[in-house]
């Protein structure tokens, strides 16, 4: 997973911040979209694509985050 390696964090952090909050008014299409996904209601192929292309940032993000927590976990026990 090198090419996760190599985002940097606050670039990762700000793009899904961006995404997952746009559009700001009246309700962030990720907010939406998992509503509509818990009420079973994501249907259309727009509405997939749009909780696609809003959470993968979001989901990369938490990928990095526990990748960082496990590289220094690991670097720690050798000590």
């Amino acid at each position: 997973m090198s090419w996760l390696d190599r985002i940097p964090l606050p670039h990762l952090l700000l793009i899904a911040i961006g995404l997952g909050l746009a559009p700001f008014s009246p309700e962030p299409h990720l907010v939406e979209k998992l509503r509509m996904l818990t009420e079973g209601t994501l249907q259309r192929p727009i509405d997939i694509f749009d909780l696609l292309m809003h959470g993968t940032p979001s989901l990369l993000l938490v990928a990095k985050v526990i990748r960082l927590v496990l590289v220094k976990k690991g670097g720690q026990e050798g000590q």
